[in-house]
């Protein structure tokens, strides 16, 4: 696996390209971060199986904490993009259905600084997009950084951790071959359909529009 993969895996330059493919997958979602954090966590189980790559892996610390960063600067960016606005940035905001139900619920939901708003930040990061509307919605509601940046933080460590987490044992179990990490990129997906179906519970709504 890692020869296809190429010479990225075995080199300090993994860590550059996981954290630039993060922070931008906030503004082009369909970016494949979550596929080169586990291709990358896959390569460094593949290390510790008993030396059987020729050159070095990714550092699973160094990896996961690439990923967690990268993921809270893409969301601030975001979040400060969107808190300047701008008549371009507003009228994006209008024909986007789901930011504009984001910028009406986010800010009470923030605001009240308990698991509600936190719930809704960690659980957004892994919805397809969910990050994106999370991270503008609550700069166009402006939202205090306070209010937004811990559960951003928690978020993208989270986040961090359950991808590379996948890739790691999913390598270890199945070994460094495209099937571990096919069934490391399914696993996140069913993470993602799942996190979206919790957002689009009533429950969730209601604590939401409720505060």
């Amino acid at each position: 696996m890692l020869e296809s993969v190429g010479l990225l895996t075995g080199s300090p330059w993994i860590y550059a390209a996981v954290a630039v493919s993060v922070l931008l997958d906030v503004f082009l979602p369909v970016l494949p971060s979550g596929v080169l954090v586990i291709t990358a966590a896959t390569a460094a189980a593949a290390g510790t199986a008993g030396g059987a790559v020729p050159h070095e892996v990714p550092d699973i610390l160094a990896l996961t904490l690439s990923a967690a960063t990268a993921s809270v600067l893409g969301d601030l960016v975001a979040y400060r993009l969107a808190w300047r606005g701008g008549a371009r940035l507003d009228r994006a905001i209008a024909r986007s259905r789901r930011l504009t139900r984001a910028q009406e619920r986010l800010g009470a939901v923030l605001a009240r600084g308990g698991g509600a708003g936190g719930a809704l930040v960690v659980i957004a990061r892994f919805a397809p997009a969910g990050r994106s509307v999370v991270s503008l919605g609550a700069g166009a509601a402006h939202r205090r950084v306070g209010e937004f940046l811990p559960w951003s933080i928690l978020a993208g460590l989270c986040w961090a951790v359950y991808s590379v987490a996948l890739g790691y044992f999913g390598g270890q179990w199945l070994g460094a071959t495209w099937l571990a990490t096919g069934v490391s990129l399914v696993a996140l997906f069913g993470a993602g359909v799942g996190a979206a179906f919790l957002i689009r519970r009533p429950g969730m709504q209601e604590s939401g529009s409720g505060a």
